[in-house]
């Protein structure tokens, strides 16, 4: 008896000399607990950059999915998503009050260049990580002066020079037209485009931009057509490319026209501008893309439509910011799980910043996630593509910029 008391009591004095180790392995800051990971995010659910909201919502469907399948190491992610209008300061007040009211664990996913831009110091200042912001301006690639900003897009730089490269080979002789958004990323992707250029920028012969409060951007195109174009660079939002694409043709103009990734959505911007106008259109991608019979019988194409179809409806597969949200939520997942019960803001940065060849389901062959403390950017290697009436055909070898 005294045997089987002394035993008792060495096991119970084990058990709480090992609980508070065991306790001590969990680290909460303000939104994660036991239960819960709180996560928030601004997006424009209305204004001029609304056809990108679907990125958002896929997004919250994913979560719901994951939250119904047990959630994150055993908790559930509530992921906040407000509205900002695409206005930035109406995104600064929206994620004031997601930091200091709803006390958010970090900020994931923020969409847009000028949106980001006004709550950029604010986060670094609070130490709140601003993860996977859903824009490739260079800005966000700096580590040194803003650690708590991660990027998750191909970067506008790069993306750019593809463009030019592509144009050098095939046109050598072209008369360009440049039009773009009047604010960083526009800057960016024509800094990059130029880059590619090289000597042979003097080759551009008309450059304008616009204002994303704009009512059309019809008189920019007109502009360029009469500037003597054979060749056009179209940087634009998803509102303002169906603008472009849809006035070109109705002005009878036919340039070699190549339009950045973020308007290439076949749901969000061809179909609005005309799917027969678009024909011809070139682009560059990371990701693959539904309704390309090239991906009938991929294993993550299927795995992708079925989520859509019994967590997201509502949503348009082909719309290429659904894709995008997609990935984005499977990359924040892989962050909170490495995370694992450490859920302080400083080690989901570590998590977040320290990633090394991650392939992650609709990334086009070859496309790989890099991320290091020193190095934030994520991918750099981009497909062609044209359209060809009916969907996004990719040709020639995958391409990588370097942005050198």
């Amino acid at each position: 008896m005294i045997s089987n008391r002394l035993t008792l009591a060495l096991a119970a004095a084990a058990a709480l000399a090992l609980a508070p180790a065991a306790q001590a392995q969990k680290r909460y800051d303000p939104g994660a607990s036991d239960s819960e990971i709180r996560i928030g995010q601004t997006m424009p659910y209305s204004g001029p950059a609304s056809a990108y909201g679907s990125q958002g919502k896929v997004e919250l469907a994913y979560f719901k999915m994951i939250n119904a399948q047990g959630g994150i190491n055993g908790r559930k992610v509530n992921l906040l998503s407000l509205d900002d209008g695409y206005s930035p300061p109406k995104t600064i007040e929206q994620t004031r009050k997601l930091v200091e009211q709803d006390e958010v664990l970090a900020i994931m996913n923020a969409l847009g260049t000028p949106t980001n831009s006004a709550t950029h110091k604010y986060l670094n200042q609070k130490g709140v990580p601003q993860l996977l912001v859903s824009s490739g301006a260079s800005k966000w690639n700096d580590p040194k002066a803003f650690r708590w900003t991660t990027p998750f897009f191909p970067p506008y730089i790069q993306e750019g020079m593809i463009y030019a490269k592509h144009i050098l080979t095939n046109f050598p002789n072209a008369k360009i037209a440049i039009i773009s958004q009047n604010d960083d990323s526009g800057r960016d992707y024509v800094k990059g485009f130029k880059m590619g250029l090289g000597s042979k920028v003097s080759q551009v012969v008309k450059e304008v931009t616009y204002e994303v409060t704009d009512a059309t951007v019809d008189s920019q195109v007109i502009a360029m057509k009469a500037a003597g174009a054979d060749t056009l660079f179209t940087m634009a939002t998803p509102k303002f490319g169906a603008q472009v694409i849809r006035k070109v043709a109705e002005i009878g103009w036919k340039p070699h026209h190549y339009i950045v990734s973020v308007s290439s959505s076949q749901g969000t911007v061809l179909e609005p501008a005309g799917l027969d106008k678009s024909v011809g259109l070139i682009t560059a991608m990371a990701f693959k893309l539904a309704g390309d019979p090239t991906w009938d019988n991929d294993a993550e194409m299927k795995e992708f439509l079925k989520f859509c179809k019994e967590w997201f409806p509502e949503g348009n597969p082909m719309d290429a910011s659904v894709v995008l949200g997609y990935v984005t939520a499977h990359m924040m997942v892989h962050i909170l799980k490495n995370a694992g019960d450490n859920l302080t803001r400083e080690n989901i940065l570590k998590a977040a910043t320290n990633i090394k060849g991650l392939k992650l389901p609709m990334l086009l062959p070859g496309v790989l996630v890099n991320i290091s403390p020193d190095d934030y950017s994520t991918f750099n290697t981009f497909r062609t593509a044209r359209f060809d009436g009916k969907r996004w055909a990719l040709f020639g070898d995958p391409i990588i910029a370097d942005g050198k």
